[in-house]
């Protein structure tokens, strides 16, 4: 007599069972992520979790065929990518704050939002507005840059708290920059005062120790592994900061048909909301890397100095901010960092010779043809 078997199936023989294509949803969680696989009728044939681990997530899919995998954005998707990708997989991350069927769903959870992904996925992955990661080296030394900025801030709070407690006392420490701040800067302050303080001077002195070597680091990283960066630092006001940045960001410089599209890629393109006759002007999207924006708008600051050198792109920024009205000079920086992007992408792509002020003299040539 034949038996009926009730023991349950595991998710990789259930898998391995299914023929035909398989779309996979994936709610990545910090410790363990949920899936749904759906068959080519679009019916689901298997749900599950699985840990959020390298272990785990070979044990469910390294020998299953080749199927679709969609997952959110998010701390564990770009290792995840990677691993699903090198097993064969087809893997799509999506960009949730741009899936509305996600983000603002009433029913939001983890089982779901795999279901939902997976859905998407089989329908058109363009619904789930996918996104790229860079390289596991592009990542590392990005983290290099991202841990120096860390660094920065803490030194800074540091600084402004030291300052701010010396004031509540009636004193002040002296005006420098912060790379010297440090335990010399307390004589001439109160005994009591100096001891209090000084915890927090050594502190600054340490990061600000640190904060060198890393920065030491960086240009080495700049120099032999990303000779391009030298393209990109003809430009005035960009240092090896944002160039290696902005190559690590971008990381693939064929990624963009135009040089136009990096301003839109970095969120310094504005908002659109229009509607008949109705196109409201609307603030900056600020989609994509923030730290690069960050940068880029540093940039422009420095473009845009009295004392920096003349330029188009200055005298272009110049005339945005004489306009006037009361934003006009936060939006001239704005719009001169987008075109700094541009520009950075441009001699990246070309390798061309930066001419500071090609367009200046390209236009009385101009004007004289015509005559």
């Amino acid at each position: 007599m034949k038996k009926n078997n009730t023991m349950k199936q595991s998710p990789k023989r259930a898998l391995a069972r299914e023929t035909g294509p398989i779309v996979i949803g994936m709610d990545l969680g910090d410790k363990t992520s949920r899936y749904c696989a759906l068959d080519k009728r679009g019916e689901v044939v298997q749900e599950g979790s699985v840990a959020t681990t390298k272990k785990g997530l070979e044990q469910i899919f390294g020998s299953r065929k080749r199927c679709r995998i969609a997952l959110e954005v998010g701390t564990h998707s770009p290792w995840v990518s990677r691993l699903l990708s090198g097993l064969g997989h087809e893997v799509i991350v999506a960009n949730a704050r741009q899936v509305q069927l996600i983000g603002a769903s009433t029913r939001k959870n983890d089982r779901m939002d795999a279901r939902l992904l997976a859905r998407l996925a089989r329908v058109d992955p363009g619904l789930l507005r996918p996104i790229r990661h860079r390289g596991e080296q592009a990542q590392a030394d990005l983290m290099r840059i991202r841990i120096r900025a860390t660094l920065v801030e803490a030194r800074t709070g540091l600084v402004n708290a030291a300052r701010g407690f010396a004031k509540a006392m009636g004193e002040r420490l002296p005006a420098c920059d912060t790379d010297t701040l440090g335990v010399a800067k307390l004589e001439g302050l109160p005994v009591e005062l100096q001891e209090s303080l000084q915890p927090l001077l050594e502190q600054i002195e340490a990061l600000t120790e640190r904060i060198k070597k890393l920065e030491s680091n960086i240009e080495q990283i700049a120099r032999t592994r990303y000779p391009e960066t030298q393209l990109l630092r003809q430009v005035s006001g960009v240092g090896t900061l944002i160039a290696l940045t902005f190559v690590l960001t971008v990381e693939d410089r064929e990624r963009f048909q135009k040089s136009r599209d990096v301003g839109c890629y970095v969120g310094l393109r504005p908002k659109q909301s229009e509607s008949g006759e109705s196109q409201p002007q609307l603030r900056i999207s600020k989609e994509g890397d923030r730290y690069l924006r960050t940068l880029l708008v540093q940039g422009a600051h420095v473009i845009l100095k009295r004392r920096g050198p003349d330029t188009d792109l200055k005298r272009w920024g110049l005339k945005l901010a004489e306009r006037g009205g009361k934003n006009a000079k936060k939006r001239a920086i704005v719009a001169v960092a987008r075109k700094l992007a541009v520009l950075l992408h441009r001699l990246w792509v070309t390798g061309e010779v930066y001419e500071p002020l090609r367009n200046s003299q390209a236009q009385p040539a101009r004007k004289k043809k015509v005559a």
